[in-house]
């Protein structure tokens, strides 16, 4: 407890400058103390802290383009669903550089939506959904509803 102590205050006074000559070490070997801790040379290591900084780049580049690939989606699915537009999207677009497009696959459903659609509101599209209709279950549903209106009329009505 007592080195503990002792420790504590010691570390206190260097805070305070006046742990001696310590000081004066760190400020001259200020450079190369990160290149040795990380076991590499100063050449080796600014080389590093380049690489480190390109990818860091290269990563929010990357990002920044989801960012705004997204955001051209919402401003596509608000544009065919008639919603109200927003400046963030249109923002996020403008910092990418407005050169962005939808991503591939994201296309390829919003292509293959938009054609069956279209197929949907064709005349064609009409004739296909009265072809899948089962006209035998229809049949059978008017004629159990006729029969079921004609059973309540004879009950309601004795001339019949």
């Amino acid at each position: 407890m007592a080195f503990f102590m002792k420790s504590m205050i010691s570390n206190q006074v260097k805070n305070l400058g006046f742990g001696g000559g310590s000081e004066e070490k760190k400020e001259e070997g200020g450079a190369s103390e990160p290149a040795a801790a990380h076991g590499m040379t100063r050449e080796e290591y600014e080389e590093y802290q380049k690489q480190m900084i390109e990818e860091k780049m290269e990563r929010d580049a990357a990002f920044t383009q989801k960012k705004a690939e997204r955001a051209c989606l919402r401003v596509h699915l608000r544009e065919k669903y008639r919603l109200p537009k927003s400046e963030m999207d249109e923002n996020q677009i403008q910092i990418a550089g407005d050169d962005v497009d939808l991503p591939e696959d994201l296309r390829k459903m919003v292509d293959e939506d938009q054609e069956e659609e279209e197929d949907k509101d064709s005349i064609l599209g009409h004739l296909q959904n009265l072809q899948n209709m089962d006209l035998d279950a229809i049949k059978e549903k008017a004629q159990a509803t006729f029969t079921e209106i004609k059973q309540s009329a004879e009950q309601k009505c004795c001339v019949m």
